[in-house]
């Protein structure tokens, strides 16, 4: 097996409020949409995040489990300083985020903050210098 990941796919209750955050709010676009069944977005070169409705995900992977407190996952957008951290976590709180966490400097050496989209997944928003930074988003130019 090769390492990579070609496609995340996140079950969601209420595919349309995710749309609605997603596409009208943050300004993402859809690759492929199947209205009530699922939204796949391209996040990276040959990766899609797939947002599809719970009821067909389950009826296809079968039962899934929910309870108190946050889903234990966390997906990330790294951007390229500390200010646009600010700003995306700014732009998901203007558009209906379920709940922002401002950003700070953190032990690593980086800044982040997160968000929790309308699905109930939370996203970091990062700044990662070095190393970790230009692997994801190339070295500064």
């Amino acid at each position: 097996m090769e390492q990579r990941v070609s496609l995340i796919t996140l079950a969601v209750e209420d595919l349309a409020a995710v749309r609605r955050f997603w596409l009208d709010g943050m300004g993402w676009s859809p690759f492929v949409e199947a209205e009530g069944e699922v939204l796949m977005l391209e996040v990276a070169d040959r990766v899609l995040l797939s947002l599809w409705d719970a009821d067909h995900f389950r009826a296809e992977v079968g039962p899934t489990v929910q309870g108190e407190g946050n889903i234990p996952i966390t997906l990330a957008h790294n951007v390229r300083s500390p200010q646009e951290v600010d700003a995306v976590l700014e732009q998901a709180r203007a558009v209906g985020a379920r709940s922002v966490t401002d950003g700070q400097h953190r032990e690593w050496g980086g800044y982040s903050g997160y968000f929790v989209d309308p699905a109930g997944f939370a996203w970091e928003v990062a700044w990662a210098p070095g190393e970790v930074g230009d692997r994801v988003l190339g070295p500064p130019s």
